[in-house]
């Protein structure tokens, strides 16, 4: 026994001893897909890593799976876009605090042929309820990710209920989805920064967009040391303190595509 604890003790010194050798601390990292398939963290990650000395492990997946990474304690911080979960998140003991630090917002897209009549809208519940009204097809990401609660909470404010031949949940990410949408001509809701990268090889026109419940706003989460005493906590606060510098800012609204825009640091 007492063996086998000496080798635990040596084999912690060396793992501590390698991480230091390999430049700094190990980050592991939960975020949405919208921030890895917009290519934006592809961006910012190599210059925050250097900042703060840190590497990076990053998982990128739909909100609803990131929040339950950070609630088994898989993970050190979370980068999301859902408010009311992450609140939730937070209320329950699981992460520290919210920090918004960034926003973009939903559009609508949709075929060209626009059978539902929604193009030019302003309102997204107006827009649902004509294309519910059609049956004409619709392809929900049906994953839990943020973008899915959001399409969620906008059926509910429109006061309908989804269901049919014409509404169809393909439990996918955005890429995949707009692909299926695509093959369908078919309506779907996606977040503009992943629409800006991937509407090039798209066959769908963005049909409804400019509206104030279409916002999407981003928050970062240090997961609780207090539940979770293995977790970077120091790496996880120092990162979210480089989301709020000048420099995050910069980059974060310098990053263009084809000329636009994909997101908005909070405070300019």
């Amino acid at each position: 026994m007492r063996r086998i604890f000496a080798n635990l003790i040596v084999f912690s010194l060396l793992l501590a001893a390698h991480t230091q050798a390999s430049g700094g601390q190990v980050l592991r990292m939960a975020t949405t897909t919208s921030t890895e398939n917009s290519g934006l963290f592809a961006v910012i990650q190599p210059v925050f890593e250097k900042a703060l000395d840190i590497k990076v492990h990053l998982i990128a997946v739909g909100t609803g799976k990131a929040l339950e990474l950070g609630r088994r304690g898989d993970v050190d911080v979370v980068l999301v876009h859902a408010r009311p979960a992450e609140e939730a998140f937070v209320q329950a003991g699981y992460g520290d605090a919210r920090h918004e630090i960034m926003y973009n917002d939903f559009v609508i897209t949709g075929p060209p042929t626009d059978p539902a009549g929604v193009r030019g809208l302003r309102d997204a519940g107006k827009a649902l309820q004509k294309i519910a009204a059609a049956g004409a097809a619709f392809v929900s990401r049906g994953d839990d990710s943020g973008t899915h609660k959001k399409e969620q909470a906008l059926w509910q404010q429109a006061g309908l209920e989804p269901a049919g031949r014409w509404y169809r949940q393909v439990g996918q990410g955005m890429g995949k989805t707009l692909q299926i949408a695509g093959e369908m001509d078919a309506y779907t809701l996606v977040d503009r920064g992943t629409w800006l990268a991937y509407r090039a090889n798209s066959s769908l026109e963005l049909l409804v967009a400019g509206a104030p419940e279409l916002r999407n706003p981003y928050g970062i989460i240090a997961v609780s040391s207090a539940r979770y005493p293995q977790v970077n906590h120091d790496a996880a606060e120092r990162l979210i303190h480089w989301f709020e510098s000048d420099e995050a800012h910069a980059l974060i609204a310098g990053y263009r595509v084809e000329g636009e825009q994909l997101f908005y640091p909070v405070g300019d």
